[in-house]
């Protein structure tokens, strides 16, 4: 009756059946506007339910203003209620991958097998236990204060940075430090300096604000500065400790240089210290906000240290930009989960941290020699690797080779998944001799497997 067909066994009650059946009818001009809808004792016995069913069917279509009634009056459709439906438009699935991935050479995947997973699960049971009600309320956009204090602690034990807790702000990971922080700097008609190549999430991010960009090229020592002079600038975005994707180290002097510069012209650096806990001939590379805090904005990760999926980040903020960041961040999300925030303050605090950095170093540090082991052994002198020794990947170089987007798809259906340094470069032909290989999450047989497969690939490919 009236279209209406009721599923018993449902889990949407009767009378929301009939509501949503009859409001569709009404919205696509199946029953027209003004159109006098049956009594409810009728629609009832024609249904084979309760009246009372019918009255709160109708009372929700009457609620929304699908129909209007009066005292002795059929209910009617209410006026100018009929949509047009849009065109659908299809969406075409995209086709799953012909050849399985087999050797993955991903960059930025730690080691995920080795994380002390049960005593973080520990944790986790005893926040939730003995964790204090008046937490569970908003919170400060600074980021739990605890936590604040315990990486400020850990900055000091892994990079000797004195750095006071009220400066530290709790992020949802690096990429959202970034987009306030692009929110935060950017300046009409300023540019935002990057490396190049750089990561593609910040240049995704400047290019979504509309902001301009000037590129630093990118030699063997890290971003080289001496093309910012007689720009204006918004910010300089920097990965000294270990250049993303090709591994240099800033020197000293060209910290020096970008501090002056950024003091003469008023802007300030982004230093991303995304993976320079994993550096395995000698202690981390010490920042360059150590060597000037009041022109440096610190952003750090526990992304690459602990796992991904934890989504916690933090950064060092200036205390001229701290109003400007809170209200940003108030406006965005208020706050990060706490419960996650209480258990890193914890885990940070009983020097867990420390012990597991330590261990993953030894064994990111032997991945890493078996990895370019194998890469000497098949490529020979034909192979040059790029960067200090650190982080979960490394650039390799091929002289005389190229490496574009095509080749990088025609090792996926090879099953080989790697990138190319080009890929993360704004013109696409520049450091096209370099691939990017990841080995974090790898074992060393999948690493020797996987170098072996690409030896195969580019034999082939010549």
């Amino acid at each position: 009756m009236w279209g209406i067909e009721l599923r018993y066994k449902d889990e949407i009650s009767l009378s929301r059946q009939i509501f949503l059946t009859l409001k569709q009818r009404i919205s696509t001009g199946q029953i027209a506007q003004g159109e006098a809808l049956p009594s409810t004792r009728e629609l009832a016995k024609g249904l084979g339910v309760s009246r009372n069913t019918i009255c709160e069917a109708y009372d929700m279509l009457w609620t929304e203003g699908f129909i209007v009634s009066r005292q002795g009056a059929p209910s009617r459709v209410a006026e100018g209620l009929h949509i047009t439906p849009n065109k659908t438009v299809l969406i075409q699935k995209q086709k799953p991958e012909r050849t399985p991935i087999r050797w993955d050479f991903k960059t930025g995947k730690p080691d995920l097998t080795l994380f002390p997973w049960q005593l973080w699960s520990q944790m986790i049971h005893r926040a939730t236990t003995h964790f204090p009600v008046q937490q569970l309320a908003y919170g400060s956009p600074r980021g739990y204060e605890p936590l604040c204090e315990e990486i400020a602690h850990w900055l000091l034990r892994s990079r000797s940075m004195e750095v006071d807790p009220e400066d530290i702000f709790i992020t949802s990971g690096a990429t959202q430090a970034l987009r306030l922080l692009v929110d935060i700097l950017n300046r009409d008609g300023h540019a935002f300096a990057l490396e190049n190549p750089s990561h593609q999430a910040i240049r995704t991010v400047i290019e979504g604000k509309g902001s301009p960009l000037h590129w630093m090229p990118v030699d063997s020592q890290g971003a080289d500065i001496s093309l910012l002079h007689d720009h204006k600038l918004s910010a300089v975005y920097v990965t000294p400790s270990h250049q993303f994707p090709l591994g240099g180290i800033l020197p000293a002097g060209r910290r020096a240089a970008l501090i002056r510069l950024a003091i003469e012209q008023d802007f300030y650096v982004i230093e991303d210290d995304y993976d320079s806990e994993f550096r395995y001939s000698a202690a981390p590379i010490s920042p360059i906000y150590a060597m000037d805090s009041s022109r440096v904005i610190y952003v750090g990760t526990f992304s690459k240290t602990l796992f991904p999926a934890l989504r916690l980040g933090f950064a060092i903020v200036p205390k001229p930009l701290q109003a400007s960041w809170k209200h940003h961040r108030m406006y965005m999300d208020v706050q990060n989960p706490i419960l996650e925030q209480a258990v890193l303050a914890e885990f940070l605090k009983q020097r867990k941290m420390d012990k597991h950095v330590q261990r993953m170093r030894r064994v990111y540090g032997e991945k890493r020699r078996i990895l370019l082991r194998a890469a000497q052994h098949l490529f020979g002198s034909s192979v040059r690797p790029w960067g200090d020794a650190s982080g979960l990947h490394v650039a390799l170089q091929f002289p005389g080779r190229a490496f574009g987007e095509q080749f990088v798809q025609d090792c996926r259906e090879a099953g080989i998944r790697l990138a190319s340094v080009s890929q993360y470069c704004p013109i696409q032909n520049d450091h096209i001799d370099k691939l990017l290989v990841g080995y974090g999450h790898l074992s060393h047989m999948q690493i020797e497997e996987g170098i072996e497969a690409l030896y195969r690939y580019l034999a082939t490919a010549t």
